[in-house]
């Protein structure tokens, strides 16, 4: 059981800035604590389950021959075996600290500015959820545009059906993150690393300002009087945070995927707005809702041991 100093009523202990040195949050940390070894999972471990989950995901969003998420993931495993649901996922385990660490130390950088106060003087004066929202805002457009070529390569390589490593199998038109780069810099261009950004600015911008605002939010609803948060109060804040965000990220995120895999061999849509009409025309209303069962499910495990991951970086460094 780890003990943590007590502070007046409704006050938590003062944030310093998380630096790029120590701000990848679940994807650095390994053992933040020994509380956080007993629930879910270890932060590098939660991210592997969460990837392979991505792949299924990523083909329900941008193909229209799956029934569903378990037909999806059958007919992957029927025709990739295991290794299917492993595309394309060295890219976000290699970025995945570097991104963590742009958005949590903007973030904190952001919310010190915005309240103009020393870590003492927060004490008694808590951030506004204006600003906390603000501050989550700025730190989620300069993470999309930071995680931009990374996600679009993971797209790509997911998307690809073809079977891994099978003598006399189709050969896929990527064979690896770094081949699928150097081919999308060749056949499109710089601009073309970048494909879908604006769609995932679009998403990453206030959905993670949700993010942040639901985290601190039942962290002060839940919080015992003149206590720090326990570590299963932030383990729940930060499950439904990422559920929270991920549900109003998920129109966005069909969007964004579309508009990666435009291009591809010919293309679709003219921008943003025009493959979201050609989608609901085509499809109905319900396709900006495709994954939002899954993306729930795995967004709980992992942002509930990112957020314990970053409240024991900030005690440890504060």
């Amino acid at each position: 059981m780890i003990k943590t100093p007590i502070f007046p009523l409704g006050r938590r202990r003062p944030r310093k800035a998380v630096s790029d040195s120590h701000g990848g949050v679940g994807g650095v940390v390994n053992n933040p604590g020994e509380n956080s070894q007993a629930c879910f999972c270890k932060p590098r471990q939660c991210r592997w389950r969460s990837l392979w989950l991505a792949g299924s995901l990523v083909r329900l969003q941008t193909q229209t021959t799956y029934r569903g998420i378990v037909d999806c993931m059958v007919k992957i495993y029927r025709h990739e075996s295991l290794l299917g649901f492993f595309k394309g996922m060295s890219f976000p385990l290699a970025s995945i600290a570097v991104v963590n660490s742009v958005l949590f130390g903007v973030y904190s950088n952001t919310l010190l500015v915005l309240t103009a106060t020393s870590h003492q003087e927060r004490r008694a004066q808590p951030p506004s959820y204006t600003h906390i929202f603000l501050a989550g805002c700025t730190g989620g457009f300069l993470q999309a545009y930071c995680l931009a070529p990374f996600d679009l390569i993971k797209v790509r390589l997911q998307n690809q059906t073809e079977p891994v490593a099978q003598p006399g199998s189709p050969q896929p038109q990527y064979q690896g993150p770094v081949h699928c780069a150097a081919s999308i810099f060749r056949e499109e261009g710089y601009r073309g690393l970048f494909r879908g950004a604006w769609a995932l600015m679009l998403r990453d911008t206030p959905t993670v300002g949700i993010y942040f605002i639901t985290y601190e939010g039942l962290c002060r609803q839940y919080t015992p009087e003149g206590q720090n948060p326990s570590s299963a109060t932030v383990l729940v804040a930060g499950g439904f945070a990422g559920i929270a965000s991920w549900v109003a990220a998920t129109p966005l995120d069909v969007i964004k995927s579309r508009m990666q895999m435009d291009g591809l061999r010919r293309r679709v849509y003219q921008g943003v707005l025009d493959c979201m009409v050609s989608s609901v025309r085509q499809e109905g209303l319900g396709v900006f809702f495709r994954g939002v069962t899954i993306n729930s499910a795995r967004a709980f495990p992992v942002n509930a041991v990112t957020f314990l991951s970053y409240e024991y970086l900030l005690r440890w460094w504060g």
